[in-house]
């Protein structure tokens, strides 16, 4: 890895499939039920997540995990729990999705991430049209299938239409989670052709484009969430793989799938799943508090054993009842999300004024699962003693990672909070363009 911010960074080269029994094992939903395959998967990832707490601190330092590590979550099968079942995918439900996405960060918020990302972009490549489908999950592939950045109106992307596609020039693109490990990555750019500004999402192969060091960090260091350049100064791209990102949105283009997981609600699926990045950090925090708390001495008290003073049963319950109401309020939503894709693919959408409100308060709500686990965990660390800072306690690590989700980009709690009080008012939300726009869901649209 580059020793200075702003380098070029290598990119992981593809990975060959998996030998062995492991080889074939992304394709076993098309034979399972779902149930089984969820199961399978939990359980491949419980197996695997002791050395994915022990390797840690050296991905944290490298910036990025390993490529055994995404070989070995590609091997539990975790890259394809959104993936299409006609490719081979696994195609859970957006709730088992969760589950998932809490499990794996339990052991490593940084995997937890990057197997989110992988997860909830999935809907980008599918709503720009079958094309797009068969070269993201056509071909074999050992990690997650596509990544995105900065589909925000702050993109520094530029695009303009010629013949039989597209024109792209400026950048870089920043936050690309996954685009060292993906074969693609969704660009947003900023096209104008004199009407009016507006967003289009470019598939872009890894091959055309450079990779920077500049994922320099407080938390989820891991996810090499690097921002990616062109190779070039400008470079063209076929006409099928740019979509106005309005047509992704209103799903205007038919991926020929045919599973209900492509009619769920995109930011349900998003911010539902994203929720489990931190109920499951701040449940692995827990288990490690208990863990090392047993027998330890509380300073300034005469007990000598931490778990059996009841400060610590006081603070015990709150913690419990904070990663609680978070992990409900997530579990619900992804159960909803699923409810209106069925709905939807039915034919019988719900009423969009409904849809309106559910996207807005899904995303309120994974804000405050955030604050709420991130909270959790500070209160964990606090009652750790002074040993709890060092490089090698995973739980410095963990309540790190978690107060970096509070601060994604879409989870501004204050200007949530505003947008849902607006609607509970019977008034329209703030007007917004990019990936978490309401639009997409306005009566009459």
């Amino acid at each position: 890895m580059a020793d200075r911010p702003g380098a070029l960074l290598e990119a992981t080269a593809p990975l060959m499939p998996i030998p062995g029994d492991d080889a074939g094992e992304t394709t076993m939903t098309s034979t399972m039920d779902s149930s089984d395959t969820l199961t399978t998967i939990l359980e491949r990832v419980r197996a695997l997540g002791p050395a994915l707490r022990g390797r840690g601190l050296d991905a944290e330092r490298a910036g990025r995990h390993s490529d055994e590590t995404i070989a070995d979550l590609h091997a539990t099968g975790v890259f394809d729990i959104g993936s299409p079942a006609e490719f081979g995918g696994h195609e859970l439900s957006v709730r088992e999705q969760l589950d998932v996405i809490c499990e794996v960060s339990k052991w490593d918020g940084s995997a937890g991430w990057t197997v989110w990302a992988g997860a909830s972009t999935n809907w980008l490549t599918v709503g720009s049209g079958p094309r797009i489908v068969k070269e993201v999950y056509g071909a074999e592939w050992v990690g997650p299938r596509v990544a995105g950045s900065s589909h925000f109106p702050s993109s520094r992307g530029r695009v303009t239409r010629v013949d039989d596609g597209w024109l792209v020039t400026g950048g870089p693109w920043g936050f690309a989670t996954d685009s060292l490990w993906a074969p693609f990555t969704n660009l947003g750019c900023i096209a104008d052709d004199g009407d009016g500004p507006y967003l289009v999402a470019l598939q872009v192969p890894r091959e055309e484009l450079r990779f920077l060091d500049d994922w320099n960090v407080a938390g989820m260091r891991a996810t090499g969430s690097v921002s990616v350049a062109l190779t070039g100064d400008e470079l063209f791209v076929p006409e099928h793989r740019g979509v106005v990102f309005s047509d992704i949105v209103g799903r205007t283009l038919d991926s020929g799938l045919a599973g209900t997981l492509w009619s769920t609600p995109s930011l349900g699926w998003a911010f539902s799943t994203m929720a489990g990045m931190s109920i499951g950090i701040a449940q692995g925090a827990l288990e490690r508090f208990l863990e090392r708390s047993a027998g330890r001495p509380i300073r300034g008290t005469t007990y000598k054993d931490q778990l059996e003073a009841p400060l610590t049963h006081s603070m015990l319950a709150e913690v419990h009842s904070k990663i609680q109401s978070a992990t409900l309020m997530a579990r619900a939503n992804a159960e909803e999300t699923d409810r209106l894709g069925a709905l939807e693919a039915a034919g019988t959408p719900a009423d969009p004024q409904y849809m309106q409100l559910f996207s807005a308060r899904v995303m309120l709500e994974t804000a405050y699962a955030a604050r709420w686990c991130a909270e959790a965990i500070e209160i964990l660390q606090r009652n750790s003693g002074s040993t709890a800072i060092l490089e090698t306690e995973p739980i410095q690590r963990a309540w790190r990672d978690a107060r970096v989700v509070t601060l994604h980009g879409a989870l501004n709690l204050e200007a949530l909070s505003e947008n849902y009080g607006r609607l509970m008012a019977g008034l329209d939300p703030h007007k917004v363009a990019g990936i978490t726009t309401l639009d997409r869901f306005t009566p009459g649209r």
